[in-house]
């Protein structure tokens, strides 16, 4: 039975659940290709109820990014509490190739995202901005903690090491949406952590 979230009546499917399913389908398709049949069917709602518990695609889309950053990229904190700069980036890599060669899903949602999506989606491209920056910021942060604790060799810049890991990480998902077997992704990341600055 059809399961409609009408005023004054309390909605009658888990929201949750519902969007976890959205997260999945624009995980694999992309935001543009992700039509809104896709949608409600993975969902198992209608139009009517996406509309009425989510405002439209685009805030869907949102949430789910979300979703995405408090659940899939939990690592990314996790990882930044190592005790040593070079541990931050093994675990980062470690972490992120967990994540995106995790069964259907393959690749970052974000890099997908950020890849995929036109140039008329402005605010989309400006929610993507806001979470790559705060990720980037921390990062940031914790390489200068690490140069200064003399982890690098002299002269090491905290933005440029940044720069470099964040290019690999998004290599690897590029590279993982392609098809990279898991073992070829960490060959990647084993080569990348022997190439690792330090003193």
């Amino acid at each position: 039975m059809e399961k409609v979230a009408t005023r004054g009546r309390p909605r009658e499917f888990d929201t949750e659940v519902a969007l976890a399913a959205a997260l999945r389908v624009f995980w694999t398709k992309g935001y543009e290709s992700a039509s809104l049949t896709d949608l409600t069917e993975a969902m198992g709602i209608t139009r009517p109820s996406l509309y009425a518990a989510f405002g439209n695609k685009e805030n869907l889309f949102k949430s789910a990014l979300d979703l995405y950053e408090r659940e899939k990229l939990a690592y990314i904190g996790e990882a930044l509490s190592a005790p040593t700069a070079r541990e931050v980036a093994a675990n980062l890599l470690a972490g992120a190739i967990a994540t995106i060669s995790e069964g259907e899903c393959r690749g970052c949602m974000g890099v997908i995202a950020t890849i995929t999506c036109g140039t008329e989606d402005q605010s989309i491209r400006n929610h993507l901005d806001r979470i790559g920056r705060d990720s980037r910021k921390a990062l940031v942060a914790r390489m200068q903690s690490g140069i200064d604790a003399g982890e690098f060799p002299a002269g090491t810049d905290a933005e440029v090491t940044t720069q470099y890991l964040m290019t690999v990480l998004r290599g690897l998902s590029v590279q993982a949406q392609a098809g990279l077997s898991l073992d070829e992704l960490r060959q990647v990341a084993d080569a990348t952590m022997a190439m690792w600055p330090s003193r």
